[in-house]
């Protein structure tokens, strides 16, 4: 069997024995099959990535079957191997296998492990799937996949309201974008007579200037198509305006939220960007966009992240920020850049999930930083690694030289890269400027509130829970999930945590937490991190050359469908020295407001909440977003359901459908009833009406 078909099938085959298996084989052999199924994929992936690094690999199909065959239509099923499927297999089998690991520490507590087990496993199956396609119809089964997926993890406690909610809402508002991506696919197939990828790339210069019809207008071709296929990687990717369910999938079980925001599903629609880049790069309106809506949406969740409280929202909003800068690298024609930083944003943002993961571990699920406070002595490992994660995030590095973590290099180069296209380019990069500005403040921001100062757990009723339990209070799961936005908790089914927290903390005194603990995460949880942190260290310096310089990207994406614009390489190197030191002077200003606002002069934020409280309303409520959504369309639809379900369904068609034909049977019945009296009198009155009736209908005329 070929490699790729392991690494593929591989995970399909471990989620339905785990799935189907359950409590039949048991929570250790499921979670041995599915976590050997990911390592296998990612120890096999990984010789793929090199050989293309080493220049030695071709580009390859492997055939699976003959799908579909209907009139011109031909779709065969095949994995397609090149230099972005590597790239892809990398990210996605890596992150996958480490969280797959990580959740044997995290989700040790929980009854339904094989179940979340094989959710994991059938996400990266989808995934690996949309990534390996050579036709639209099988990326889009790969794409349907990852929602379906992410609907039952984001859901995965599904005894808990708040998260049977956000797995609806995730998989409604990806419904809107996958409408558009429907479309586009439709519509490819309408002017190109394929859906084979390699074919519509091949003949997209021969339809530039062409128009179609769409929505009673005369449109160029490949814009209405470009910009339909963008729909569904703003819904899938949450950009601008298809964002909304993002935040909200933090509902999930943390190793969820590593998998969902670092290696899945946001990261499919900058992928199908870049493996379409030939297609996009024929429509200059469509690129144009790309850019605009990515832009907007850097600058936009980069504000919201400075104002949240739960940790993992704060990571969640950065993922949002992190995705538009992928999408305004490829809207300026810089696709290495996006995917160069979609390769390292994997490892860092990953470290920064799995590190907030460990965080509420040890604060006994709590979520809120403000009940944080100097933890890195009681957590070493995992301050030392979020640190690291930190210091990629931000873009550490010295300009002009090879000394930085892998943000640096990633997010630099998208930066300059911005700035040497010009145009719509050159906006970006001064939004980009300014998100890495907040970017910087509210990750130190995180940092100093979680690990620095003084502890303030008394405030928790989590810590409060705990330590009563110390004491050997026990105490019901949904009680510690009482508070909005903390409820990442391991059990959500009714049945009591245990954590062995005599282990982890001692008696309580004084105000009731003021003999807490918290406690390192266990080994198996570790792990992870450090082999993540590797990868936020060195990512960037190990892969740059390939990715995004000019000569080394030549070689390295000539094996790829990608668009790589050496020009832009070029001029990416040679622009001006403010715009190559500006990244890291914003880095730098945002990390001293965070320390003089949280650290020096704690008082700072509350001052500046109560002076720009207008301000602070509207970001901290994420722009109203969700309330004018609320507003426009949740309402409408719920008393259009109501008006059809009250006036339509019950006041019309049960009333004089099946409701009222049974009502009319029981009015006659009672009415036949009343003649059966028992007397014979009565008989012999009805038996001579009924001789009249037919006597008069026989001597009727006719």
């Amino acid at each position: 069997m070929h490699a790729i078909s392991i690494i593929v099938f591989g995970p399909l085959l471990a989620a339905i024995i785990a799935g189907f298996g359950n409590r039949a084989i048991g929570n250790t052999a499921a979670k041995i099959v599915t976590t050997g199924a990911l390592f296998l994929s990612c120890a096999l992936s990984w010789p793929i990535f090199i050989s293309y690094l080493a220049g030695t690999a071709e580009p390859s199909l492997v055939p699976v079957l003959h799908w579909i065959t209907s009139g011109t239509l031909n779709v065969a099923w095949e994995l397609r191997v090149d230099t972005l499927t590597a790239t892809m297999l990398v990210v996605v089998t890596s992150v996958s296998a480490l969280v797959h690991l990580y959740s044997w520490g995290y989700m040790s507590e929980d009854p339904d492990q094989p179940r979340f087990f094989a959710y994991l496993s059938l996400f990266t199956f989808a995934m690996l799937m949309l990534v390996t396609a050579n036709n639209l119809l099988q990326m889009f089964f790969g794409w349907e996949g990852v929602g379906v997926a992410s609907y039952l993890l984001i859901g995965f406690w599904y005894q808990k309201p708040s998260a049977c909610a956000a797995a609806i809402k995730a998989f409604v508002v990806n419904r809107v974008g996958d409408l558009g991506f429907m479309m586009g696919i439709f519509a490819t197939y309408l002017v190109f007579d394929t859906i084979d990828i390699p074919t519509i790339l091949q003949n997209a210069p021969a339809m530039a200037g062409s128009t179609i019809g769409f929505l009673g207008y005369r449109l160029d071709t490949l814009t209405v198509i470009c910009l339909l296929l963008f729909v569904g990687a703003m819904g899938k990717s949450a950009q601008l305006g298809l964002h909304t369910w993002l935040p909200d999938a933090m509902e999930g079980p943390t190793p969820v939220s590593a998998l969902i925001h670092a290696a899945t599903m946001v990261t499919a629609g900058v992928f199908m960007v870049c493996r379409l880049s030939p297609l996009f790069e024929q429509s200059v309106v469509a690129t144009n966009v790309v850019t605009i809506i990515g832009a907007a949406t850097c600058i936009f969740a980069a504000t919201i992240g400075t104002t949240q409280h739960d940790i993992k929202r704060v990571i969640a909003y950065s993922t949002c920020s992190q995705l538009g800068y992928m999408f305004f690298a490829a809207g300026v024609g810089a696709y290495g850049a996006a995917m160069f930083h979609l390769l390292t944003h994997a490892f860092f943002k990953a470290l920064l999930f799995l590190c907030a993961g460990s965080v509420i571990h040890a604060m006994h699920h709590e979520q809120d930083m403000r009940f944080y406070g100097g933890l890195r002595k009681h957590i070493p490992i995992t301050f030392w690694a979020m640190l690291l994660g930190t210091l990629a995030i931000t873009g550490v590095g010295i300009p002009g030289t090879a000394l930085g973590f892998a943000g640096f290099f990633s997010k630099d180069a998208i930066l300059e890269s911005a700035y040497a296209a010009g145009g719509h380019g050159t906006g970006a990069f001064y939004v980009g400027i300014l998100a890495a500005l907040l970017t910087s403040f509210y990750s130190w921001r995180l940092m100093f509130l979680t690990f620095w100062g003084k502890p303030r757990w008394a405030g928790s009723e989590h810590i409060q829970h705990a330590a009563h339990d110390a004491h050997g209070h026990g105490h019901d799961a949904h009680e510690d999930t009482a508070s909005e936005g903390a409820t990442d908790a391991h059990a959500h089914h009714g049945h009591a945590h245990a954590h062995a927290h005599d282990d982890h903390h001692d008696h309580a005194q004084g105000d009731g937490t003021a003999g807490y603990h918290p406690h390192e995460s266990p080994l198996v949880m570790l792990i992870p991190l450090i082999v993540l942190s590797i990868g936020a260290v060195f990512g960037g310096f190990a892969f740059h050359h390939a990715f995004i310089d000019a000569e080394g990207g030549i070689a390295f994406w000539s094996a790829s469908t990608l668009a790589f614009d050496s020009h832009l390489a070029h001029a990416s190197h040679e622009v001006p020295t403010w715009v190559k030191w500006s990244p890291f002077a914003v880095m730098l200003t945002g990390l001293i407001v965070a320390w003089l606002a949280y650290i020096r002069h704690t008082d700072w934020p509350a001052k500046f909440v109560s002076q720009f409280y207008l301000l602070h309303d509207f970001i901290s409520h994420k722009w109203y977003f969700d309330e004018l959504y609320d507003l426009i369309f949740v309402r409408p639809a719920f008393w259009l359901g109501r008006l059809f379900w009250k006036g339509g369904d019950q006041g019309t068609i049960d009333r004089f459908g099946p409701n009222g034909a049974a009502a009319l049977i029981v009015q006659t019945g009672r009415a036949t009833r009343a003649l059966q009296s028992g007397f014979l009198s009565t008989y012999a009155l009805v038996m001579l009406i009924g001789l009249a009736a037919a006597a008069t209908w026989a001597i009727m005329p006719k």
